[in-house]
């Protein structure tokens, strides 16, 4: 599932190609991949619209339109959205093709689980996805005052609370993982037994890590693909993340794998307390 850093690289590789271009034509394949107010069709929504801005809100990906409706994109687990500079026919995966005054929008979702949902000028303050999500924490209100607050006396794994949007939104599996193997921190450890100094620690590994995983292109194991269509390298650095088994690579140790809230972990006994 796209996280945090693949997000946002979408949303930089697309923005030199799309912003200013006007919207021609929508074609939707599958129904199911757009999500629109009663009696709306997306060629009403969308035909002669400017895009004016293209913004991030954790995974979310947000389409600014010139009339102030925007059509936010949740990619989930094997959602694309690709420029190309000519028309092209896609695939059987191709659920959206949007025409631009140059070039098409192709968003493909080979599971389908991902959704492109239209949201009418003044409403995207509102919408529930959106406003349950805490901050961003690459931003300026993710401090680290605000993170050791959130996490005092707190009973759950700190990977699941890591991976709980309303305290920090963005994280997934992989940079949670990697950023708790950065910080030295098992990921089944209560959250509310982490010293201030811990938090510390794992409030700049989180930081960092995704900075690193966004300076990369995101990470790509089979599907994600950035807007250009290009692969993320990321995982050329993962210390931990999908090497259960395997020796660490700072002290040499197995990796365990375990679960943590209903996912998977992987972590090093050796590295991490």
């Amino acid at each position: 599932m796209p996280e945090l850093p693949e997000v946002e690289t979408i949303r930089r590789t697309l923005a030199p190609h799309v912003l200013g271009q006007t919207i021609k034509k929508v074609r939707v394949n599958w129904p199911g991949a757009f999500v629109l107010p009663p009696k709306l069709t997306p060629a009403r929504a969308l035909r002669e619209r400017e895009i004016v801005a293209l913004g991030r809100r954790g995974k979310y990906l947000l389409l600014e339109l010139d009339d102030g409706a925007t059509v936010v994109v949740h990619f989930r687990m094997t959602g694309a959205l690709v420029y190309y500079p000519r028309a092209r026919a896609g695939d059987a995966h191709t659920h959206v093709v949007v025409n631009l005054t140059n070039g098409q929008l192709h968003y493909t979702d080979q599971r389908k689980f991902g959704r492109l949902q239209y949201v009418p000028a003044g409403e995207l303050a509102t919408l529930a996805c959106l406003t349950k999500l805490g901050p961003e924490p690459t931003g300026e209100d993710f401090c680290l005052e605000y993170f050791a607050r959130k996490l005092d006396g707190k009973k759950t794994a700190i990977k699941a609370a890591l991976l709980d949007q309303t305290i920090v939104c963005g994280l997934g599996n992989i940079y949670a993982d990697e950023a708790l193997f950065r910080a030295g921190i098992l990921p089944f450890r209560p959250a509310g037994t982490l010293r201030l100094s811990e938090v510390f620690l794992l409030y700049d590994a989180v930081r960092l890590t995704l900075t690193q995983g966004i300076a990369a292109g995101g990470t790509t194991f089979r599907d994600y693909r950035d807007g250009d269509g290009h692969s993320g390298s990321f995982q050329n650095q993962l210390r931990v993340y999908g090497r259960g088994a395997q020796p660490c690579l700072t002290c040499g140790l197995p990796l365990h794998k375990v679960r943590v809230g209903g996912r998977a972990s992987v972590y090093c006994p050796g590295c991490q307390h």
